[in-house]
């Protein structure tokens, strides 16, 4: 009797337990997302500052390099003047004309910039006077001595009214390139500073989110062995507490359907995690302006959305331990040709996938050595044309599957050393090997197949 009334307040407790678990966790999941928003938003936020950083320095550099071609052509005009009128060796004219165009052109471009520079125009006005006073004395020297007038060209030069026009010129020049200096080392300063509030930020959001999962997972964990310990006590009712038992019984399926529900929502909010990253990876790389970095980030985007992808087709479906390999990878493979696509790489993309089942661990194995051995064909099989890659995953006898990835590209030479900076292949040889299977390259005339071979049988 005493077992039978211990065991009935046990079940009494259940519904608030689950009330304050579900309340807590639904709070606690509230928490997280907001700090999610907070992320995005500020990675948004700066990453929109970045990219005006990014204007202000490349106006800025081409200020100063403008600036500087125009003080270098500026006395290279000078020097072949006063060499022709020194040496009378009219080879001193060519570079003498060559000189004052540029001198012309970069003073054009200065003119140009000013117009989001305000506070460089007054010196660049005076520059323009300068400059074109200067372009005229010596234009007037050399007409003289052109004329066999060299007393009267040597007379101007001991004016040295050239040489503080020269001087005038070096001075406002200098001016301007401290100006566009300055500018420079002020976008460093503040996109470093942004930087380092987007890291502080990622870290706190960070720790709050796996806190947050933390408490979840030992509120959980905490009131399903609560679950369990109430129901061994209810084993140990006697035959006329059965109506007691069946009830019991739901409840335990209630919660049962809850626990996939959880699981459900874990797999959603890890697939939006990881579509966020790879949402941050994409921000990044566009601002990158390095091709080889780009490309390494667009290639770790690629990974993280066939990992993504999976965890997306696990909580829209019934079955959390297998997968449909026809559904998925048709569904990845249209991504890759569509980002292919999007990169500049032409080409075509075609698969033929039988209906098969695969485990979740292999599955994520096979989903990335599908996008490394794909992005790899776009990129390397056709260079300077198009053409098509082909995809076929077909079943063999003994619960065998073969995978081929196919072109009619360039080809592949053995013993030649990666194209790329090599970590795609090595990915696929570590997500091989967790199959318990090898890739192998099959040289064709024309072109590369890739061919791997693993089980269907659980590991």
């Amino acid at each position: 009797m005493q077992v039978n009334q211990h065991a009935a307040q046990a079940v009494k407790r259940l519904p608030d337990s689950f009330r304050f678990v579900a309340g807590t966790t639904f709070g606690l999941l509230a928490v997280g997302f907001l700090m999610l928003l907070l992320i995005v938003g500020a990675t948004i936020w700066l990453g929109e500052r970045a990219q005006s950083l990014l204007d202000e320095v490349v106006q800025a550099r081409n200020t100063r390099t403008s600036a500087v071609e125009l003080r270098n052509a500026v006395l290279g005009a000078e020097s072949s003047q006063r060499g022709y009128l020194a040496t009378s060796n009219e080879i001193y004219l060519a570079p003498y004309g060559t000189a004052k165009a540029l001198a012309e052109r970069e003073l054009f471009s200065l003119d140009a910039q000013i117009s989001q520079q305000r506070t460089l125009e007054p010196l660049v006005r005076r520059l323009k006077a300068v400059v074109a006073d200067k372009i005229i004395e010596m234009d007037r020297t050399i007409a003289l001595k052109n004329d066999q007038r060299a007393d009267d060209a040597l007379a101007i030069l001991r004016t040295n009214r050239g040489k503080a026009l020269t001087d005038e010129a070096n001075l406002l020049l200098a001016g301007v390139i401290r100006t566009a200096d300055e500018r420079l080392t002020r976008g460093a300063i503040e996109q470093q500073a942004n930087a380092a509030w987007l890291r502080w930020i990622s870290i706190l959001g960070a720790g709050v989110i796996i806190s947050v999962v933390a408490v979840v997972v030992f509120m959980v964990s905490r009131h399903t062995r609560e679950i369990a310990r109430t129901r061994d006590e209810v084993h140990q009712l006697n035959a006329s507490l059965e109506e007691r038992v069946e009830s019991r019984t739901a409840a335990l399926a209630r919660a049962r359907d809850r626990a996939e529900l959880l699981l459900a929502e874990v797999n959603h909010r890890v697939a939006n995690s990881l579509s966020l990253v790879a949402s941050m990876v994409r921000m990044q790389s566009n601002i990158v302006g390095d091709a080889a970095a780009k490309s390494a980030l667009s290639e770790t985007e690629a990974r993280i959305f066939a990992i993504a992808f999976l965890h997306k087709r696990l909580y829209s479906s019934n079955e959390v331990g297998l997968v449909s390999l026809d559904e998925y990878l048709s569904g990845l493979l249209k991504h890759l040709e569509t980002a292919m696509r999007d990169q500049g790489h032409g080409g075509s993309l075609r698969y033929d996938l039988d209906p098969l089942r695969l485990e979740t661990d292999k599955t994520v194995n096979l989903g990335v050595i599908v996008t490394e051995l794909v992005t790899n064909a776009f990129k390397y099989a056709y260079p300077s044309t198009r053409g098509e890659v082909r995809v076929s995953l077909k079943r063999l006898p003994e619960h065998q599957v073969e995978l081929l990835v196919e072109d009619d590209g360039v080809g592949r030479q053995d013993g030649a050393p990666a194209k790329g900076t090599g970590l795609g292949s090595r990915i696929v040889n570590a997500m091989a090997s967790a199959m318990n299977a090898e890739i192998q390259y099959l040289s064709r005339l024309p072109g590369t197949s890739a061919r791997l071979i693993f089980s269907l049988k659980p590991a």
